[in-house]
């Protein structure tokens, strides 16, 4: 009998993230393996939607974005990273940031060229180039600072590699992207006509000082990059899926064709409220960091109590830590015992890495959450520390 199954579907998993939320969901547990809020988003979005409902605004938006929607995205990506762009011919709005990722790559990459992933990374990018029929190749990035080795990366590049990923700040690890980091991954972008993809989702979510730099901002690269970016994370809409990506003109055309034929367009009432959302007070973006950096610190607290060993992140909103010395070699089922006898769900290392190897002693928290959800945890976790130290 015929395998019913692609080759391509054989290649990659179901997503661990969110088969630990089921998990989660089973055993009545926290769930600090999932990067979504659990408080409100701000009112006046949520408004917003419900004025463009009202109004009948429920019917097909252009393919690729509403008037409206693109212009907001321009404005933004103008006063907050520094680039210019037209609105009509160089944005593409997607069903979130996760369409606009699969999109662009379909859009840009054939059968065989190569695509450079730093790891470990979230978890999309790897079945992204594999369903592209593309080669991933891998750059690690090394604890604790999470660098990656400069020289790796440019004795990587070559006349197949046709995009590199770069996800800035970063899921899982919270590092954010110097700009002298990202001018080194320009040069050799630039070198070898290579299109940066970057996904920027977490740019307003920096602590210590971390300033957000966009690759697309640095010289030659305009015509070079592909951003993405949603209203997710920002503005605590994780179920809204309104995403997009900001190209070149002649990239955002076969974006726009790959994505009419993948989704269509986004929720055409939503669109209008992220509208709403992308010109908010500006003053939002210091309330959020604040907030999330006391959430990040409250966190890497608890978890230092209980033992665990933390990699502090400068942006993005989660934890890596390392749980070898807890005599851990086995990160999956670590984390499955940890919500089911303790009731906090991580994600195991693992599945942030292509060599499973390199995560199978570490751990992912997230903490996106309320300071009552987050205290919960933390007593939950000193009862992990207590059995352990039994």
């Amino acid at each position: 009998m015929k395998n019913i199954s692609s080759d391509r579907a054989l290649k990659f998993t179901e997503s661990v993230i969110r088969e630990m939320t089921r998990i989660c969901l089973k055993h009545k547990g926290v769930n600090l393996a999932q990067g979504f809020p659990d408080f409100p988003a701000p009112a006046e979005i949520k408004e917003a939607a419900v004025r463009a409902i009202h109004s009948d605004i429920n019917q097909y938006a252009i393919t690729w974005g509403t008037p409206n929607l693109r212009q907001a995205i321009a404005e933004k990506f103008a006063w907050y990273n520094g680039v210019t762009i037209d609105p009509e011919r160089e944005i593409t709005v997607c069903c979130g940031s996760t369409e606009a990722m699969i999109s662009s790559l379909m859009a840009i990459v054939n059968s065989s060229e190569e695509v450079i992933v730093f790891e470990p990374f979230y978890e999309n990018y790897g079945p992204d180039t594999i369903l592209c029929d593309a080669k991933p190749r891998f750059i690690t990035l090394h604890e604790p600072d999470w660098h990656f080795d400069e020289k790796e990366l440019a004795q990587t590049l070559n006349n197949k590699t046709k995009a590199i990923i770069i996800n800035t700040p970063n899921n899982p690890t919270g590092k954010v992207f110097s700009r002298e980091e990202l001018q080194s991954i320009a040069d050799l972008c630039l070198k070898w006509g290579v299109i940066a993809v970057t996904d920027e989702i977490y740019e307003h979510i920096l602590y210590d000082g971390a300033k957000h730099v966009s690759i697309a901002s640095l010289p030659g690269m305009r015509d070079h990059t592909i951003t993405i970016n949603s209203i997710s994370k920002t503005y605590s809409l994780t179920g809204w899926r309104v995403g997009w990506a900001i190209a070149p003109a002649s990239l955002t055309a076969s974006i726009r064709k790959v994505h009419d034929f993948l989704t269509v367009g986004a929720p055409h009432p939503l669109q209008e409220a992220a509208a709403t959302a992308l010109r908010i007070n500006r003053s939002y973006y210091q309330t959020l960091a604040k907030e999330y950096e006391e959430r990040r610190d409250f966190l890497a607290q608890a978890l230092d109590e209980a033992g665990f060993r933390i990699y502090h992140p400068h942006g993005a909103y989660y934890i890596m830590t390392d749980v070898k010395h807890f005599g851990v070699s086995d990160d999956v089922a670590f984390a499955i015992q940890l919500v089911e006898k303790y009731g906090v769900a991580t994600v195991p290392g693992s599945s942030f890495y292509s060599r499973s190897s390199l995560g199978t002693t570490k751990v992912r928290f997230c903490f996106p959450k309320k300071r009552e959800t987050l205290e919960l945890a933390a007593e939950k976790l000193k009862n992990f520390k207590l059995k352990r130290e039994k």
